[in-house]
């Protein structure tokens, strides 16, 4: 056995995704299938608790690794009140503003396991940057509508990860550097990342930023909004057009990029004007985050599943590299990012945090 010894839980919409790393590798881990009729059959998110959390003593029962052995439990961070990112203690407060907060998202089941398994271990519980991380600037809240602000919500626990290892690839720390991160995934996140902070960012969950394989992205606004009123869509039409149904799917009838990039091999100019386009826009808004960042760029990092592409990775290069060197961390890394997080604290080199009654954190 290596220092310490973690156990991570990570729960989607239909899965939960659980590791044993000891030490920075992993040594056990699996994906526990739910049955979509079961999970179908639970009127909240909450109510999925004890299967979930059944399922995951079952891996650890029929797995190599004692619980005993445990030193920590940490679970994805879940939907939360705008905070700072950081590793936080999973404590009475935290599991409250999960329960207020969090209702609509498997994820944020995460934390409330890491912390029933936890304690009944004698053993801490932690979430890491949890994808309500805020650490805009003010200026960057501003729209031109005082009724409207724009709000923090992205891939925050990937894009810091990938930015770590960014850093100590390069010899320093995340603290030391610039970075414009790029998550091209079902949604596109660009965060501006500011000596371990992340001040400008485009919230995919919005609409913001770049069109995607199935989200539209920033629209012209007057065009919106005659749409919204055209009396042919519902709202929950609309918002299906914006999340869900726009960019590629509303293009070309799917997702997955697989798929266009064989239509594009096979001589379909219009597919590759809708791939294009959407590498168009993300080098587009890498340009608008270096300008937040004032042109001071050490690195341009892409992430996500979309940047297993080379033809779309190709194409951003071709149009950001005057900007900065770009490196490339194809997938996600949640697990190893979220063990990441426990040994941090562990190791005595991230001092955890609270959150506070009425959000945040300290």
């Amino acid at each position: 056995m290596s220092d310490y010894r973690v156990l991570v839980i990570n729960p989607g919409s239909t899965s939960t995704k659980v590791a044993v790393f000891d030490g920075d590798q992993s040594v056990a881990s699996e994906t526990l299938r739910h049955d979509a009729a079961l999970i179908a059959s639970y009127p909240r998110i909450f109510d999925q608790f004890d299967m979930r959390k059944e399922a995951v003593l079952e891996f650890m029962e029929r797995g190599p690794i004692p619980a005993d052995t445990l030193s920590a439990v940490v679970g994805r961070g879940g939907v939360l009140p705008p905070m700072e990112g950081g590793v936080y203690i999973v404590d009475d407060v935290l599991i409250d503003a999960l329960y207020e907060w969090g209702w609509n998202h498997a994820s944020s089941l995460g934390g409330i396991i890491a912390k029933e398994i936890a304690d009944n271990l004698g053993i801490p519980s932690y979430i890491a940057d949890a994808t309500t991380t805020d650490e805009l600037h003010d200026i960057a809240r501003m729209t031109g509508i005082p009724d409207i602000e724009r709000r923090s919500v992205f891939h925050a626990l990937n894009q810091k990860a990938v930015a770590r290892k960014a850093a100590r690839k390069m010899g320093r720390t995340y603290e030391e550097c610039n970075f414009i991160v790029v998550h091209l995934g079902g949604g596109i996140s660009i965060g501006g990342h500011r000596r371990g902070r992340v001040v400008e960012v485009s919230n995919a969950l919005d609409g913001e930023g770049p069109y995607s394989s199935e989200r539209s992205g920033s629209l012209p606004n007057t065009s919106l909004v005659k749409l919204c009123f055209s009396g042919k869509y519902t709202e929950a039409e609309m918002r299906r057009k914006v999340t869900g149904q726009g960019g590629l799917v509303a293009y070309l009838g799917t997702n997955s990029l697989l798929d266009v990039e064989k239509r594009i091999e096979e001589g379909d100019d219009y597919a590759r004007l809708c791939y294009e386009g959407m590498a168009y826009q993300v080098s587009k808004e890498i340009g608008r985050v270096a300008c937040a960042l004032a042109g001071d760029v050490d690195a341009i990092i892409l992430t996500g599943g979309a940047a297993n592409s080379e033809m779309l990775v190709a194409w951003i290069r071709e149009r950001v590299d005057f900007i900065a060197d770009m490196m490339v961390y194809p997938g996600e890394c949640e697990m190893e990012a979220l063990a990441d997080a426990g040994l941090r604290v562990l190791r005595g080199h991230e001092e955890p945090k609270r959150m506070m009654l009425g959000g945040g954190g300290r």
